[in-house]
């Protein structure tokens, strides 16, 4: 099964994620299919969320399917 979710990035207390396609069965920070886009938690309100909608938009017609927390960042980003 292929997934959509978060890759993380950056040090301790300051963490960075990419937003990628995975198989479902690799590690967290293993190799990913696609790299979507980001996510800084940190970052001021408007600029932390930068996704590739399109690209979310096939994979998920394809059959991927987006974690929950991924699920709400493309909903957050469409606004």
């Amino acid at each position: 099964m292929v997934k959509i979710r978060l890759k993380r990035f950056g040090t301790k207390k300051r963490p960075f994620y990419r937003v990628v396609v995975m198989d479902a069965r690799e590690p967290r920070d293993g190799r990913c299919i696609e790299e979507l886009g980001t996510y800084q938690p940190i970052a001021a309100e408007g600029s932390q969320v930068k996704i590739d909608a399109e690209r979310a938009k096939y994979w998920i017609s394809v059959g991927a399917q987006p974690t929950d927390i991924v699920a709400k960042l493309l909903t957050k980003q469409a606004k």
